[in-house]
């Protein structure tokens, strides 16, 4: 175990140069078992990107190449090891509480963070079927409520982070939003690493309601508290807010622009199904796992 604490520093900028440099040779002389996984209409993304929202230039490096790139940092460190067949949401459920493995958890996480992302996207407009339409509004009042809201938290977000809509496992499926900073993770398991505050304005000592902000390292005795916000969620779909997915396409101040595209290219149909999947005691949303995917 403490020999992969080890690893990621020279071997991580390894990792970066062997990407940047097309090379003949193989990219790791051990098998690999995380990749790229695909997407519904990656290869239609990779010639066009997602029109009216995404051009393939910030396609390439928000998804292909940044994708890529973390997959390759996640390779090194459970290569070789028991981790090495477990998917992403197994991983970061499985250190979300061990503060000596943090870089396998954020790498794990943003991996699937990423991937829950682009695989909420289509390349045109879709209409949100009737009975998630009717969900939405029992929660949001309307439709149009729920897209203010949640754009508004976005936009709000000030870091970078995911924005999630979730469903509420305890309240006959009632929709919530909420945020996760850098890494953090939504899921119920990962209570320890949600992030759903910015840390850099809150103290592992500050009240946030009746919990506490922080539960790693020296504050693990927090750790049977749960984070802030933490309840038994699904989530459904998310928004990226890390600059480099939006900053390419729109400048450093289009990141409203970005997010009212993004409204106009969700795939409502896999949300919607998504949503139905999950029952109102537990989840059964499938760990993602990755298969190779050729983008040519």
């Amino acid at each position: 175990m403490f020999q992969r604490l080890l690893r990621p520093q020279n071997s991580l900028r390894t990792a970066s140069s062997i990407f940047q440099k097309p090379t003949s040779l193989p990219r790791f002389q051990t098998r690999n078992t995380h990749y790229l996984p695909s997407l519904a209409n990656g290869k239609y993304y990779a010639e066009n990107g997602i029109p009216e929202f995404m051009s393939p230039e910030a396609f390439d490096f928000s998804w292909t190449q940044y994708q890529n790139l973390i997959i390759d940092k996640l390779n090194l460190l459970t290569q070789d090891t028991v981790d090495g067949e477990l998917s992403t949401k197994e991983l970061l459920e499985k250190y979300a509480k061990r503060p000596e493995m943090a870089s396998l958890f954020n790498y794990a996480s943003m991996a699937h963070n990423n991937h829950f992302f682009f695989n909420c996207l289509a390349p045109t407009k879709t209409e949100m079927p009737e009975g998630f339409a009717a969900a939405v509004a029992d929660t949001c009042s309307s439709v149009e409520s729920l897209k203010l809201d949640f754009l508004a938290t976005a936009s709000a977000m000030f870091g970078p982070g995911f924005v999630w809509l979730a469903k509420n496992r305890e309240r006959e499926g009632m929709l919530q939003i909420l945020c996760t900073y850098n890494a953090g993770s939504p899921y119920p398991s990962a209570y320890a690493r949600r992030q759903p505050v910015d840390m850099n304005t809150q103290s592992p000592d500050t009240a946030v309601g009746n919990q506490h902000a922080g539960s790693m390292g020296l504050h693990s005795h927090n750790s049977t508290t749960l984070a802030p916000g933490g309840l038994h969620i699904d989530p459904i779909l998310c928004v990226n807010t890390w600059e480099h997915v939006w900053m390419m396409d729109y400048g450093i101040a289009g990141k409203d622009e970005y997010l009212e595209r993004w409204w106009n290219r969700i795939n409502w149909d896999h949300v919607s199904e998504t949503y139905n999947s999950s029952t109102t005691m537990r989840s059964n949303w499938a760990p993602m796992k990755f298969r190779s995917f050729n983008m040519s």
